[in-house]
């Protein structure tokens, strides 16, 4: 491709309006930093913590180095970005190498090494637990360079497209469309995880998403190659005869932006609230709501997920009747007044008889999320075109890459207090794996004594199931043991743990291998049964769990508002600014013509 096919058309709205193939292409880049960037963090904490039984405040601190790393990689890709002069753009190449490594380093968070040599290595439990840390830390620096590596480029590219006020919206709306139109499936990823097809028998959620993960990346891959092939940069030619700048001075002038500060704070503080409590919103529905049952709990996070998405997609068209209506600065008011009463609204939502409820908070937060992240990507744009009128010079890169560095910086904090919290909150992932070991060997059981369809034909492997089974229920009743004798405050949720635990445990020694078939597995489907309630945590945990979640995201959304409201820059002057640089350029729009 040669470089006028980076040009503008002539067109008098060539800089203004967005062709909808370039709108598709670009709201169809919305799929890694919204879905993908996400649901890694997310699902890491998750399933390290409650599949693996990595400890939530270890977990806390891995995530959070990545972010850290961010604090390099943003501005460094940024000032690149601004400053890379190639034959395909200053953009594009980025967006092709981004989106590979993207989807590469995505599946190899989720195949963590586990056979024999690694345990010959790493012979002891604490040690492979370090061992599996250490591979999910190394894989997230890279999975989050690679998204750095697109995304900055690609907000960058956005803000670029067109010099419109309101169109400028419209773009990043398209962004939050498709991002939110992918993340209908991204919370099915837990529950596709879960899936017998996926993990096998006897298998967790982290043995199916290894096999998951390689889904995502067939469909990232060859989007990759598309949008390198159909974005193009209609200011490209102006940047190209721009004076290439030092990486400190870039990051000097930005700083030095008021309204830039203002809003970077506001989007900061707000998303660091709910930063802080992602991982919680993951753990309430199967731990409060379905008292420890993953399987409902994750197909209830499924669902919630979909109407998330379904909301995020849908709400994507009064944002762009009411922003223009009343400017960007009072929606994003109303974005935070949204959010807060969703809040606010799972107190009563937040109810095991009536699980379903959930989805009112989340209709309210999702529509609230996406007026507010498109806006504030969307103002980013508005305070580039003012730094433009200032200085005659366009560094959408930095300046993006600055905004979203505190962004992912709010979310470094969080992961860490996140596994913090967890752990204050006496969340008990121990009993939690343990119960998931037990009822394994279980399903295990069933699906064998299934298979050959006699037990009195399979009368060796009963045996060493049955032992296999046992031995998980001995270690269980230990641990409720030992966490009754320790607890003061949750000892009597543990002792009726211990019952229910001992119950199980004479079930399983009183499975025979002269039972029949029938009966042997109705028997083991009543275990299996009743091992799920194994996994209730104590109703301290539970109510400390939501109070953190629910009330964080208030406290810090009133804080957004006072940087809210010490933001100037007004709608009516962003539409002078850009009458004044059309003037400055010789009545043309200074992306190309």
């Amino acid at each position: 491709m040669k470089e006028q096919d980076n040009q503008a058309d002539s067109s008098p709205d060539a800089g203004n309006k967005i062709k909808f193939n370039q709108l598709a292409a670009y709201g169809a880049g919305g799929i890694i930093p919204i879905a993908l960037f996400n649901v890694a963090g997310i699902l890491v904490g998750l399933m390290g913590n409650i599949s693996l039984g990595l400890s939530a405040f270890w977990l806390g601190v891995i995530l959070i180095i990545p972010r850290l790393w961010d604090a390099v990689s943003d501005p460094v890709i940024g000032h690149l970005s601004d400053n890379t002069r190639t034959r395909w753009g200053r953009r594009r190449p980025y967006l092709l190498l981004g989106g590979i490594l993207v989807a590469v380093f995505f599946v190899l968070i989720w195949w963590i090494p586990k056979g024999e040599m690694v345990r010959e290595w790493f012979p002891s439990e604490s040690g492979f637990q370090w061992f599996q840390l250490s591979w999910i830390l190394f894989m997230l620096l890279l999975f989050f360079t690679a998204t750095t590596i697109f995304e900055i480029p690609h907000g960058a590219l956005g803000m670029e497209m067109t010099s419109d006020y309101h169109e400028r919206t419209r773009l990043f709306s398209a962004k939050s469309f498709v991002g939110n139109l992918f993340a209908m499936s991204t919370p099915w990823l837990f529950a596709l995880a879960n899936m017998e097809i996926f993990k096998g028998p006897g298998g967790n959620e982290v043995d199916g998403m290894r096999y998951v993960s390689l889904l995502i990346a067939a469909l990232l891959i060859p989007l990759s190659i598309w949008w390198f092939s159909v974005l193009r940069e209609p200011g490209f030619k102006r940047a190209s005869q721009q004076k290439k700048t030092s990486f400190w001075k870039d990051m000097h002038h930005t700083a030095g932006n008021k309204n830039f500060i203002m809003l970077t704070l506001t989007i900061f503080t707000l998303a660091m609230g709910f930063n802080f409590v992602s991982l919680l919103g993951s753990y309430i529905p199967i731990f409060y709501v379905f008292g420890g049952d993953k399987v409902a709990g994750s197909w209830l996070l499924g669902i919630n997920g979909t109407i998330w998405a379904i909301t995020g997609v849908l709400s994507v068209f009064p944002l762009n009747w009411i922003s223009p209506k009343i400017g960007k600065r009072s929606t994003l008011f109303l974005a935070i007044m949204l959010m807060s009463l969703a809040q606010l609204s799972k107190i009563v939502c937040y109810n095991p008889a009536y699980p379903y409820l959930i989805v009112i908070p989340t209709i309210l937060l999702s529509a609230g999320m996406l007026f507010f992240f498109t806006l504030g990507a969307s103002m980013v744009g508005d305070i580039c075109d003012e730094d433009d009128l200032k200085t005659g010079h366009r560094t959408e890169g930095s300046f993006y890459s600055v905004f979203w560095w505190f962004i992912k910086m709010g979310t470094a904090l969080a992961s860490f207090v996140a596994g913090t919290l967890i752990v204050f909150t006496q969340f008990d992932e121990t009993q939690v794996t343990k119960v998931d070991a037990l009822q394994g060997s279980i399903k295990e059981f069933r699906a064998r004594i299934q298979d050959t369809g006699n037990t009195k034909s399979a009368t060796f492997n009963f045996t060493g199931l049955k032992q296999k089974a046992q031995k998980n229920a001995d270690i269980l009743v230990k641990h409720m043991h030992d966490k009754e004798k320790s607890s003061d405050r949750n000892r009597d949720h543990y002792s009726a743990l211990t019952e229910k635990t001992i119950a199980i445990q004479k079930g399983i020694k009183a499975l025979d291998s002269t039972q029949t078939y029938p009966e042997t597995d109705h028997r083991l489907a009543v275990l299996e049964t009743d091992i799920t309630a194994l996994t209730r945590q104590s109703p301290f945990t539970l109510l400390m769990m939501r109070i953190v979640e629910i009330g964080l995201p208030v406290l810090l959304g009133l804080l957004s508002v006072i940087f809210l409201l010490r933001y100037s820059l007004t709608e009516k002057r962003s539409h002078e600014i850009k009458e004044l640089i059309q003037i400055r350029n010789g009545k043309r729009d200074y992306t190309n013509k």
